[in-house]
């Protein structure tokens, strides 16, 4: 099974079912920015988690938000979004979709000029980078950050790639996954390069191949290292740097091994949902007679045994375009594993997470994203409902250049000269990774 790049929203409505708890985790009070709290206070005052409680909770303050912004509102989430925000937001009229269309939603939907988004912050300032003027971004929990993009920060990255510019000149072109801050976007724009995602990474790779530019590829490791063998690049000419958190960025480039003969360098950033699979998970579940998708921000060897790979709307379209009978074993985020298989089973079909393999001591849960996870009911309802007051605290605001301390909720703005100089270089990353993506499409 090849790897589909092409790019789709979910096909098919979540199912909330009825006594069912809301699958959850409750965060404590002092989580809660204080504006979000009363809000916070009363969720955790409601008798239990089924939609039966929360849902006319919400509905005391989605509903009349819903009704005061009309069409100009917009509610966005990921995949990845903890427990049963997915099915919560698109109950209220939201989509749900992979980093590369929710991208694209501002810009693609200029009637709409309040957009809410339920993720991550990289993906919010994305979205922002994109939007029209008379667009605002807001995100429910601006702590919710993304574990590899803090193993990319650009007081990490800055510091090499000026390394790396007195070394190679021009002939180096910055690539940047989307799981990335603004700034770093704005890097890969002004080395002439681009952004990607999990969908279009070969073909980004390869216009940049074309070019015969030496490649830095920020932050993932593993979809680098699977895009350099998709697209048939010499393994040998492959070369990981050091991972800032273990190893600091104080080292000199002549430390590292084959640089000056590399095709591709592999900043040593990786996610830790994906890094613990392996192929001999896959080899379990295939021997077992199940087909095994897996996201290429997994670990080589196991993509490579995987029947098929590719981004979240990749895994989700092949499960739920397959005919009813078939079995899967899905390498990926716990929480879309979760949702998946309940929407699986009413065509027939099974899902299992593939880290559920039995080896022995060695069997583990589907590990789920837990900064992703700090978006949650009270901070939706408290989003919307001060919004509709006016009340919106600007720390939820985002705007291309913002970045947030994932612990403290501390952030830091650019100048609007600076803002502006970044979002150009940012958006120009963007935009080519939009063209090259629509061309191969």
């Amino acid at each position: 099974m090849s790897n589909d790049t092409h790019l789709q929203e979910s096909k098919n409505k979540f199912f909330l079912e009825p006594e069912i708890p809301i699958c959850q985790a409750d965060l404590p009070l002092d989580w809660y920015q204080p504006s979000f709290q009363p809000y916070a206070e009363e969720y955790l005052a409601l008798p239990d988690r089924t939609p039966e409680s929360v849902m006319p909770w919400l509905d005391s303050y989605i509903k009349p938000a819903l009704n005061y912004f009309g069409d100009s509102l917009l509610l966005l989430a990921h995949y990845y979004m903890g427990g049963e925000i997915v099915k919560l937001v698109e109950q209220y009229g939201g989509k749900v979709a992979d980093s590369y269309v929710l991208a694209l939603q501002a810009s693609n939907n200029p009637e709409k000029k309040v957009i809410v988004e339920s993720a991550v912050h990289f993906m919010a300032e994305t979205i922002a980078t994109l939007a029209h003027e008379d667009q605002s971004v807001w995100i429910t929990n601006p702590k919710a950050g993304c574990t590899m993009e803090m193993m990319a920060k650009d007081w990490m990255v800055n510091p090499i790639v000026e390394r790396l510019k007195e070394r190679f000149g021009n002939e180096l072109l910055v690539i940047a996954y989307m799981n990335t801050s603004g700034r770093l976007k704005a890097i890969a724009g002004e080395t002439g390069g681009a952004v990607c995602t999990s969908s279009n990474a070969p073909h980004i790779v390869n216009w940049a191949r074309k070019q015969g530019k030496r490649i830095l590829f920020i932050p993932d490791e593993h979809l680098g290292r699977n895009t350099a063998v998709q697209v048939g690049m010499d393994q040998a000419k492959l070369v990981q740097l050091p991972n800032p958190i273990h190893d600091g960025i104080d080292w000199s480039l002549d430390e590292i091994d084959g640089i000056d003969e590399a095709e591709m360098l592999l900043w040593g950033g990786y996610c830790g949902v994906h890094t613990v699979f392996s192929k001999e998970q896959v080899n379990w579940w295939k021997q077992e007679g199940w087909d095994v998708l897996i996201h290429p921000e997994s670990p080589l060897e196991a993509v490579q045994h995987a029947d098929g790979f590719g981004s979240t709307a990749y895994l989700w379209n092949t499960v739920l375009d397959a005919p009813s009978g078939s079995k899967f074993a899905v390498g990926t985020e716990g929480h879309f594993v979760r949702n998946l298989k309940v929407q699986a089973a009413l065509k027939g079909i099974e899902v299992s997470h593939l880290a559920e393999a039995k080896l022995g001591l060695q069997q583990i849960g589907g590990c789920g994203c837990a900064t992703m996870s700090r978006n949650d009911p009270p901070h939706l309802a408290g989003m919307l409902d001060l919004l509709r007051k006016g009340e919106a605290p600007d720390a939820n605001h985002v705007l291309a250049g913002d970045t947030v301390d994932e612990h403290t909720g501390l952030r830091s703005r650019l100048d609007e000269h600076e803002r502006t100089q970044l979002k150009a270089n940012a958006k120009l990353a963007l935009e080519r990774m939009i063209t090259i993506t629509e061309e191969a499409s």
